[in-house]
């Protein structure tokens, strides 16, 4: 790739606990396949307020926003937009002038392969996790008209909220239940987590589920997803969030939607 970097060139980044390439690889590639003066950079922080100040005060265009950062962040913005207001989670800030709107994008995202992959609405679901992330797939899973279903969270207080919010049941665990769709919004199965080498659910669980989702995008074979690839059962997986949603990102950043084919290279790098 050919970046040619000058005083003039615009910036993007994005905030996780865990950086990775993913992003970096899927802006920076667009950005050359397009000719545009933009450059992509991954960061952390033990320091919300500053680093979300520093996307203000230098002028950095676009910034992405990944767990643990999702809820927190919003004290620090000016405005939500309704993707982000509806979900009171955020996982994209877009710079104008100093002035800091922020989106979910991962909300769009789930909807879309909600819909591609033909995920019957019949299902009872499980959701594992409570958080920003889990907050958007229970949303938009409410959205798509999913009736029954069950938050499953060992924090009962923030279960109880989302589940309350979106008009579902609290659980601490599935146990005795059979849920044909298991969605797993947790760290577990993540590079760098503590719990990187364990599965969400158990295989048991699993093996009585229709449609496995993990919406964990590094590494794309989550224990997980490996486990549910080799039953055959249908599986969605963090890496496809990803990738839909970056691009949702992208036209945010750039005001530049790349077509089809342009976006599957694009995903395709991302994931090397």
């Amino acid at each position: 790739m050919t970046l040619h970097l000058n005083k003039d060139t615009t910036v993007c980044m994005s905030l996780a606990a865990r950086p990775s390439n993913f992003g970096t690889r899927f802006h920076n590639y667009l950005y050359d396949a397009l000719e545009l003066d933009y450059l992509y950079k991954a960061f952390t922080t033990t320091d919300l307020a500053g680093a979300i100040g520093g996307v203000r005060a230098l002028g950095i265009r676009g910034c992405a926003i990944s767990m643990p950062f999702k809820q927190d962040c919003i004290a620090f913005v000016d405005e939500l937009d309704v993707s982000a207001k509806a979900i009171n989670s955020v996982n994209t800030i877009v710079n104008t002038n100093g002035y800091l709107k922020a989106y979910n994008t991962d909300y769009i995202a789930i909807s879309i392969l909600l819909r591609q992959f033909k995920v019957s609405t019949s299902l009872v679901f499980a959701l594992r996790g409570s958080g920003g992330m889990a907050k958007a797939v229970a949303c938009a899973l409410r959205d798509a008209g999913f009736k029954q279903g069950y938050i499953v969270a060992i924090d009962e207080e923030s279960g109880r909220s989302l589940a309350g919010l979106c008009g579902y049941e609290w659980r601490p665990d599935i146990e005795g239940l059979q849920p044909g769709l298991l969605i797993n919004a947790t760290p577990i199965g993540m590079t760098g987590s503590e719990d990187a080498d364990k599965m969400s659910y158990t295989p048991k669980e699993v093996d009585a589920a229709d449609v496995i989702f993990d919406v964990v995008a590094m590494p794309e074979q989550t224990p997980l997803i490996q486990y549910a690839r080799a039953k055959n059962k249908v599986v969605i997986t963090g890496s496809e969030v990803f990738a839909i949603q970056a691009v949702e990102q992208f036209a945010l950043y750039t005001g530049i939607r790349p077509d089809k084919e342009l976006f599957l290279q694009a995903a395709a790098y991302s994931r090397q």
